[in-house]
């Protein structure tokens, strides 16, 4: 069974007063640097969550799957229960492996979002995490302006993305997303690990216009890049929480 999050380090985290971004030096990822973090079904309660301004929390994932003669798209719950979280910010995580979504497939979003915020929790909105195809951001954008015009409109929509998009894809197109899109959250790892070549791939995240953050692994590798941060666009870093790595 998986074990869930101390509900009560949760709410310690999120009622402390916020910490104001700052650079990140180089070198392993310590997540006590950072104040944003995605958490996911599994990981183990850290005292880092008592810093916690804003949380990513993984809630399920949309799958299809064959019932009978025919293929139907479903939701997994996945990730720990409703919360009781008084303070910062709140994003329901949902990984999605189709975009063939049916309305009843967002109403059943829409509900889970309605149950956390009934508890009175702070939920700002969901959180797609897709590894759309730098081939295929035309499909994944006409995707994402259907889910944004079935959500409510005090439901703010949050993606994650490839770290090769900006160099790799249609810049424009996914500059076009910031009318769909509150934020745009960019990989820089793979599964539990660094992408080695990251770097090479920064310089072309300067061509992004809309709201972005830096997705990061906890134990993970990464050196600050002060020309990102300075970026208008920039808004600051997420920490993919991990259990500690045996040595």
């Amino acid at each position: 069974m998986l074990r869930q999050p101390c509900i009560a380090v949760l709410l310690a985290a999120l009622a402390l007063a916020l910490i104001p971004p700052r650079s990140v030096d180089a070198g392993i990822v310590k997540a006590e640097e950072y104040a944003s973090f995605w958490l996911w079904g599994g990981v183990q309660t850290q005292p880092v969550l008592a810093q916690a301004q804003e949380l990513y929390i993984l809630q399920g994932q949309v799958v299809e799957k064959q019932r009978q003669d025919r293929t139907q798209t479903t939701v997994v719950a996945q990730g720990m229960s409703v919360a009781r979280l008084k303070e910062g910010k709140v994003w329901l995580v949902y990984r999605a492996d189709t975009l063939n979504w049916s309305p009843a497939v967002v109403q059943v979003l829409v509900n889970r979002i309605q149950q956390w915020r009934q508890a009175g929790n702070p939920v700002v909105g969901l959180q797609i995490d897709f590894d759309a195809g730098t081939r295929h951001l035309q499909e994944y954008a006409s995707f994402l302006k259907q889910v944004r015009a079935a959500l409510p409109q005090t439901c703010k929509l949050s993606i994650t993305g490839l770290l090769d998009w900006s160099s790799n894809g249609d810049i424009g197109v996914i500059n076009q997303l910031k009318a769909v899109v509150d934020e745009l959250v960019v990989q820089t790892y793979q599964g539990r690990s660094t992408i080695t070549t990251y770097n090479r791939y920064l310089p072309a995240l300067k061509r992004l216009t809309l709201p972005f953050k830096i997705g990061l692994v906890q134990h993970g590798e990464w050196v600050a890049d002060t020309t990102l941060e300075t970026n208008p666009w920039f808004r600051g870093y997420v920490v993919f929480l991990q259990n500690q790595v045996s040595p």
